[in-house]
């Protein structure tokens, strides 16, 4: 191996280890944030930052708002039931809290262990489940957020049939 070629390697490993020891590092500082939960009957609004998504943004033209989901004749234990029955599916998603009508998850990410809080709302009084994805730390999420509320819906839609 040519000295340039070993050098272009050893520089390369060097900013590798120091990208993965930030991202890790990054990852074991997150803490739960202080916005969790309903607050008079609504979850909390987006930040400024891309990296979240709710169904009960103050704006349907915001960026952050995404659909909810109409359960129609079922009563809140059966959604509550179809909920957890879609999550379950969800790999590295812990359940952190819950009442009959709200559930906290956290979602670890498979490689850096960066942790996003979801939060799912049964809305019994419009019939709707409302939705919060949010990450902890960074500024762009490059969609997770978003993919993961659309994938749950996907599999609650089946199970609401």
């Amino acid at each position: 191996m040519s000295p340039k070629v070993k050098s272009f390697c050893i520089r390369f490993s060097i900013i590798l280890l120091v990208l993965a020891g930030t991202m890790a590092f990054l990852s074991c500082m997150s803490q739960a944030p202080d916005n969790i939960g309903l607050k008079n009957g609504k979850l909390t609004s987006c930040p400024s930052t891309p990296n979240c998504v709710c169904s009960q943004q103050d704006s349907t033209a915001d960026s952050h708002f995404i659909e909810p989901l109409s359960y129609g004749s079922l009563s809140k234990e059966e959604v509550m039931a179809h909920i957890k029955t879609a999550i379950s599916s969800m790999p590295r998603t812990e359940i952190i809290s819950e009442d009959d009508t709200y559930l906290h998850l956290v979602c670890t990410s498979l490689v850096f262990r960066f942790k996003d809080d979801l939060e799912i709302f049964i809305d019994t009084e419009n019939k709707m489940i409302h939705y919060r994805s949010a990450s902890r730390v960074g500024h762009s999420d490059l969609g997770v957020n978003r993919k993961r509320v659309d994938e749950l819906k996907k599999k609650l839609s089946a199970l609401l049939k």
